[in-house]
């Protein structure tokens, strides 16, 4: 673990997760990524592993497979955050870092929303942000029955 005193290397070690993050969301936000491009490659990957399979059957399988990316990418960035939060406010409680963590996924799934909004080949829907900040409440969920069980003294630092 870094001194907390050893300036912006420590930072950059809380903080560098949630940027890295929110840097794959950008990218992955393009016109490039949008169902129309992704299904291919996706369609390739999923017949290697699973065996051919019908156009009607892969565009249900497709969409399931990129809500799935949904919550799972922004689970994993609301456990971004709520790891900078931790580091960064000391002496808070987990609640209080899993709610800012859960305000940082839901800005970041919110302006993702609206730019794609703009694409022509996305669609911005809050039915996606409500999917994202799920995914994030629910890995935060599954870190709290982690801590509970396995680091009770850290989750139970004093405020």
């Amino acid at each position: 673990m870094l001194n907390r005193k050893s300036g912006p290397i420590y930072w950059i070690y809380v903080w560098l997760p949630v940027v890295v993050g929110i840097a794959v969301i950008t990218t992955e936000s393009t016109e490039f990524f949008g169902a129309d491009h992704t299904s291919g490659p996706l369609r390739l990957i999923y017949e290697y592993i699973f065996g051919h399979v019908a156009d009607a059957r892969w565009d249900i399988i497709h969409h399931y497979i990129r809500k799935s990316g949904h919550f799972f990418g922004y689970g994993f960035i609301g456990l971004a955050w709520l790891r900078a939060w931790w580091f960064t406010l000391t002496h808070s409680h987990f609640f209080t870092d899993a709610m800012l963590a859960l305000l940082g996924t839901a800005l970041v799934a919110s302006c993702d929303e609206w730019h794609q909004s703009y694409l022509p080949n996305r669609t911005g829907t809050p039915w996606d942000v409500l999917l994202d900040c799920t995914g994030a409440i629910v890995l935060q969920l599954l870190m709290y029955i982690f801590m509970r069980i396995f680091r009770p003294k850290q989750l139970a630092r004093a405020a």
